[in-house]
């Protein structure tokens, strides 16, 4: 009888996220080895020491390993390279967002992949979260009516180390892209128009790399439903990150639980006893070890892409029409933005 075959995931990157990423591999039953490896050695023997996986020296033999599944997780300008070379090896991929760091190396990926049949899954982790998923299934139903506006909010409690912000991709595509992804993927319509602005009052390693530490931005959906999108990298309370979703007959609100770090004043209104969200791999635990099940399932056969490449390339789109707005403070149609060359769609 022939046994089957032994579930082997590798995982390249073993900073915060892939550490997380590694300790989730680790527990998953479906799971049978984890390889880890990482540019900085010493962090990769580290971290395999204490979650007791597998080290290897580097990506070559990490590709070369019999691998089941690659799990990205290291700087994004070696995405497009790390994803291709495991698709041509003809191993799944899971890879953090955003596929590349800029539109052009994100659709010369989308390029590479097309007549693959190698899936792709890009880490959009909220559509894994129940709350989330609830309010997908709320506009589903019909049950909301007919949506008039949605309100989304990515605050976080403190920005990310100084180093990491001239390589960010700026505030609309590292942080806002999630909302833009998510608000697509709740609503099942398409962004067509934007307006955004964004400020800098905080530390002027912003200004000095030419992103913001705060933005907002009015989106107009292709139904003319009204969206807007907050950003900020300073918000002391907590990290609060939700979804209103308004309709003609009722709503649904993502992220409103006694953790949101909100605060009222009206007179009598209890305050929240729990601890607020100190940041997102706290809020989205569960989301985390959703989407690596899925990709599990995936690289297996076992499910459809969940996220392929294409759906982060049209929040890529989004983003990018934004960080254009913000600059030139204007209206974009995000079809300016769009590449003229239609990209099959990815597996």
């Amino acid at each position: 009888m022939t046994s089957e075959r032994t579930v082997t995931v590798g995982l390249a990157g073993t900073g915060r996220i892939g550490t997380a990423h590694a300790k989730t591999l680790r527990i998953l039953p479906q799971v049978d080895r984890v390889l880890v490896t990482d540019i900085d050695s010493a962090r990769a023997r580290d971290t395999a020491a204490t979650l007791g996986v597998e080290v290897v020296p580097d990506i070559v033999t990490l590709l070369a390993s019999d691998l089941t599944g690659l799990v990205i997780a290291t700087a994004t300008d070696s995405h497009p390279e790390l994803i291709t070379r495991a698709v041509d090896r003809g191993i799944p991929v899971f890879c953090e967002k955003p596929v590349a760091a800029d539109l052009a190396g994100t659709m010369a990926v989308l390029e590479h992949l097309e007549n693959s049949t190698v899936p792709v899954q890009i880490g959009f982790q909220r559509r894994f979260d129940p709350g989330y998923n609830a309010a997908r299934a709320a506009v589903g139903s019909g049950e909301l009516g007919r949506l008039h506006t949605l309100r989304a909010t990515t605050l976080d409690p403190a920005p990310p180390a100084a180093a990491y912000i001239p390589h960010s991709g700026g505030i609309f595509r590292d942080c806002g892209i999630h909302d833009f992804d998510i608000i697509r993927w709740v609503t099942g319509r398409e962004i067509i128009e934007v307006y955004a602005r964004g400020a800098n009052r905080g530390d002027r390693v912003f200004t000095d790399a030419g992103d913001v530490d705060t933005a907002a931005a009015i989106l107009t959906l292709d139904d003319d439903t009204l969206a807007t999108v907050s950003l900020s990298r300073y918000n002391g309370a907590g990290y609060d990150v939700r979804l209103e979703v308004l309709g003609s007959r009722a709503n649904a609100v993502v992220g409103l639980d006694n953790r949101a770090p909100l605060r009222s004043v009206e007179p009598g209104h209890p305050t929240f006893a729990r601890p607020v969200y100190a940041g997102f791999m706290e809020r989205f635990r569960w989301a985390y070890t959703e989407e690596l099940t899925a990709f599990v399932a995936l690289a297996t056969g076992e499910i459809e892409n969940p996220c392929p490449p294409g759906e982060a390339l049209e929040a890529f789109y989004v983003a990018e029409a934004c960080e254009l707005s913000r600059v030139e403070r204007r209206p974009v149609a995000v079809a300016e933005v769009r590449h003229k060359n239609t990209v099959g769609q990815s597996r």
